[in-house]
């Protein structure tokens, strides 16, 4: 038997036998690889092409090795469901973790769908199990101690936490079934937030982590882009950390300053971060569990100081609370906003990798 199954089944059969529950926990060194990630976000989420040659050859191996010289110990890789449908296609992403792992990194791959409504779509739902009834067989033959299978990418559900989790209790059994050994990675509904995860009841079996998304407050890190006919480049001026003297709504519409006047009077500095993200840290506890930030960003657009600064405060109040985290994205305006097609060996913002608490990669 393989060493990350005998030791569930063993922690099973003592709660069996009525000494406790089945709490097994996740071997420290893959916990430990969940420090620091980056997400790549555009390899086969929205691809330019889904030929399987192109999909091949989207990111170089020396750009890899510069994200694992730089510090990052994982990638997580979001994939469009119908992709895996298609058998030329999986064997790229198999292809595509393997070499990921190869550089010394684990991979999170997760379905990452556009348009799913599955609090209302029976197709939708029926579609996320045949993703992983598809898929998992496949990562059997990728290393464990470097695979973390995500069960879905922000969930909403807004109005019924509870049928999420039954969902993902359905996604999850064919997952454990197929990879008895995976560490899997869990997340509550309302986009996998903070406040999501606070109503998740986590689950007996204990190899498992829980992943929430941090972008608070959005209608600076986004600058309020789900928001139409707002002033963006009035938010971008927007401090942070907050300061009185820089906090002002002058020439601009009346809705956005009345946004501007609001998010003024929450003060948001690095403390509030560090309270936000304690939530999910004291929920973790309370529990014995794992939690990562699964992702976190901000928009190229806000004013470069604001930008660092709130990256910083978010990695480090991660980091302090113990949770790993990953960067939205590689090839993302919220991450390092590396153009596509992708350069052979992009030059990553030494800002941002500042703020992240990395160093770039030492030419090789």
């Amino acid at each position: 038997m393989k060493r990350g199954r005998w030791w569930i089944a063993a922690a099973c059969l003592v709660a069996w036998l009525g000494f406790g529950t089945c709490r097994a926990q996740p071997p420290a060194e893959r916990v430990e690889t969940l420090r620091r990630g980056i997400n790549l976000t555009g390899w086969f989420r929205y691809p330019a092409s889904r030929d399987p040659a192109a999909l091949s050859t989207w990111i170089t191996d020396a750009a890899l090795g510069d994200l694992a010289r730089a510090g990052f110990g994982f990638v997580r890789l979001p994939v469009e469901p119908d992709m895996v449908a298609d058998p030329a296609i999986r064997a790229v992403l198999l292809r595509a973790i393997r070499r990921i792992q190869g550089h010394g990194m684990a991979v999170v791959v997760e379905p990452h769908p556009a348009n799913w409504r599955l609090e209302e779509s029976a197709a939708d739902r029926a579609a996320l199990l045949a993703f992983w009834t598809r898929l998992a067989p496949d990562l059997r033959a990728l290393d464990p101690e470097r695979l973390f299978p995500e069960i879905l990418n922000e969930p909403v559900f807004a109005d019924d936490p509870a049928a999420w989790h039954r969902l993902q209790e359905q996604a999850y059994g064919i997952v454990r079934a197929i990879l008895p050994d995976a560490t899997v990675i869990l997340t509550g509904h309302d986009w996998g937030s903070v406040r999501g995860l606070l109503a998740l009841t986590p689950r007996p079996e204990r190899n498992v982590v829980y992943s929430v998304h941090y972008y608070d407050p959005s209608e600076m890190t986004a600058l309020a882009s789900y928001r139409r006919g707002l002033d963006r480049a009035a938010l971008s001026r927007l401090p942070f950390p907050w300061e009185e003297t820089r906090c002002a709504a002058a020439n601009t519409d009346a809705e956005t300053a009345g946004l501007i006047r609001y998010l003024c009077a929450m003060r948001w500095d690095a403390a509030r971060v560090r309270a936000g993200l304690a939530l999910a840290r004291d929920w973790g506890r309370r529990h014995g569990v794992h939690v990562v930030v699964g992702e976190f960003g901000a928009d190229i657009a806000w004013n470069r100081p604001s930008r660092l600064a709130w990256l910083s405060a978010v990695r480090t109040a991660a980091e302090e609370s113990g949770m790993g985290w990953a960067l939205w994205g590689y090839d993302d305006i919220m991450g390092f906003a590396v153009r596509r097609p992708l350069p052979a060996r992009p030059v990553l913002d030494p800002g941002v990798l500042a703020a992240l608490g990395l160093s770039p990669a030492a030419p090789k």
